[in-house]
């Protein structure tokens, strides 16, 4: 995965580390002996916590990607589902890997235009030992994500295409669809 960090990236994680110097050193200042280990256990679990948090945060504010002119058709001869569009940087910052996810929805089951053996769903038990029962079952939610630029500069936009098998027991469909930077 490309992951690009930019100058905030950096600049939290340098500020995160010094107080985790800071943290450790007031562990192993501490007077009771049976306490230094507990602490600096303790204070390399929060400031990594805080670590990957502070990641996931500057990310959601410096990598901003939109999603424009999203279309998408139905092969029938292959049972296929294409989606097309442009995905472009709006934020200052080059964006590492742009992850276009589609969620697909059966409404189907809203004006009863499905068979009975559709919401089987196998038991955890029967899941668990013998793979579960998926000859019956068929998912109502199918959620695929597709890679569909990388490196993506400031104010550059892409166009992609992708495609994937459509269930043909879907009816009335609803699609939802997103764009996110990493």
């Amino acid at each position: 995965m490309t992951t690009l960090f930019n100058y905030w990236h950096y600049f939290t994680l340098i500020i995160i580390f010094i107080l985790y110097i800071g943290g450790l050193i007031a562990a192993f200042r501490q007077e009771k002996k049976k306490l230094i280990f507990p602490m600096a256990f303790s204070v390399t679990l929060v400031f990594s916590l805080l670590a990957i948090f502070s990641v996931v945060v500057v990310d959601k504010y410096t990598k901003v990607v939109k999603l424009y002119k999203l279309e998408n058709k139905r092969l029938l001869s292959t049972e296929q589902i294409i989606y097309t569009g442009v995905v472009k940087n709006e934020g200052k910052y080059t964006i590492g890997e742009v992850i276009f996810e589609i969620k697909l929805v059966n409404k189907g089951h809203v004006t009863g235009n499905v068979k009975a053996g559709s919401f089987f769903a196998p038991s955890g038990f029967a899941e668990f030992f013998g793979g579960g029962a998926n000859v019956l079952y068929k998912p109502q939610t199918i959620i695929k994500e597709f890679v569909v630029a990388t490196n993506l500069k400031p104010g550059e936009a892409e166009q992609f295409r992708v495609y994937f098998d459509f269930p043909p027991y879907f009816r009335n469909v609803a699609d939802f669809s997103t764009v996110r930077g990493h």
